[in-house]
Parts: structure tokens; C-alpha cells; sequence
């Protein structure tokens, strides 16, 4: 009966150890944050607020609030410093990630245009899959606090140089009261790095 057990007891093992021995890597996905503007680029500066620290400060926050193995968060810009378009670029590709989402903040002559948006290249190799991204981001991120605007094309220089899926993400417009208040206050900010980071996992 000793045996019987001592023999199922390693017949156990030798399964236990086949199942994780022979258990399919699964690849870590990368993701590259490009927090937009910084330095002495401003971005959208208006009403004492600058859109490359609101960029900045929701881009650490996706990395922050990643808690998950095996998604990598890269933050391109990691403090408030100016980066040429094409050293973006260049960093980006050389992390031959599965996304980048360059973070932005909008403005209008109009204070009541409001809302958050997206832009896609028309790229005919990524452009499935930025344009399935930047619907589910700009649908997770809208609702109560943030009006659902559309998903466009453009021929920004990011979108069109890097080498992967790839969308620019208007969070909101500094020139709108309401997405100003939500865009600058840690609770909005809060939910809208945790709704990025949601939407690519």
C-alpha cells in the first residue's frame, strides 16, 4: 500500500513538472507612454496650466498603477525635459513595442468644445489595429466627466515613423471649463490613467 502511494506520489510530480517544464512562454507586451511636449515646449498652455505636466503627470501614473507581470509600461519622457520628434521616434522603435499612445491635451477658440479624442495614420500595416485601440481608449475613458469624440487620421510625425500600432490621444480640452477641472484634478487624472492602462491590457 506504501508503494502504491510512493509511486502515485511521483507519478504526481512527474506531471506537475511536465505541465510548468513544458508550459508556453508567453511574451511580455510592451507599451511606450510618450508624455507630449516638455521643456520649454508647453504644449497647450492656458489658464496657469501646461499641457506637458498634465501629459507627464498621467503618464506616471499608467506606469504607477501597473501591476501587471507581464505588461511593460515605458515611459519615453520620465520628467520635464524637451525631446526632438525624431529621437521620440528613434527610442520608440528601437523598444519594438506592441503600442505607443502619445498623451495630449487639447484646445479651442471655443470654450465649449470639449471632449476626448483620437488621430491614427492611415498606415495601411498598423492601421487595424491603432484604430481598434483608440476606440476602445476614447469609449473607456468617456462618459460622465468626458464627452466621446471621434477617431481621426493625421499625418502627425509619430504616427507616421514609428514601427507599431500607434495613436495620439487628446484627453480633453484646457480650454473647456469642465474637461479643465477633470483634466487638472488628481481624481480625474487617476481615472484616466487607470482607464488607459484597462484599455491595453
Amino acid at each position: 500500500m506504501k508503494t502504491n502511494i510512493k509511486i502515485s506520489g511521483i507519478l504526481s510530480a512527474i506531471v506537475l513538472f511536465c505541465l510548468f517544464a513544458f508550459k508556453p512562454f508567453e511574451e511580455k507586451k510592451v507599451i511606450v507612454i510618450d508624455a507630449g511636449h516638455g521643456g520649454h515646449d508647453f504644449g497647450v498652455n492656458m489658464h496657469g496650466f501646461q499641457e506637458k505636466n498634465i501629459s507627464e503627470a498621467i503618464a506616471k501614473k499608467i506606469k504607477e498603477f501597473n501591476k501587471d507581470s507581464n505588461l511593460e509600461i515605458v515611459l519615453l519622457r520620465d520628467g520635464d525635459h524637451f525631446m526632438e520628434l525624431s529621437e521620440r521616434v528613434s527610442i520608440i522603435n528601437n523598444h519594438n513595442p506592441d503600442l505607443v499612445i502619445s498623451l495630449h491635451v487639447n484646445a479651442s477658440k471655443n470654450a465649449d468644445t470639449n471632449g476626448v479624442e483620437a488621430y491614427i495614420a492611415s498606415k495601411k500595416d498598423f492601421y487595424k489595429k491603432s484604430k481598434e485601440t483608440a476606440e476602445k481608449i476614447v469609449n473607456e475613458i468617456s462618459g460622465e466627466n468626458l464627452l466621446k469624440r471621434s477617431i481621426g487620421e493625421a499625418p502627425f510625425y509619430i504616427l507616421k515613423n514609428t514601427n507599431c500600432p500607434a495613436l495620439v490621444l487628446e484627453m480633453g480640452f484646457l480650454s473647456n471649463n469642465n474637461d479643465r477641472e477633470y483634466l487638472i484634478s488628481e481624481n480625474g487624472q487617476n481615472e484616466i490613467a487607470t482607464k488607459i492602462l484597462e484599455s491595453v491590457k
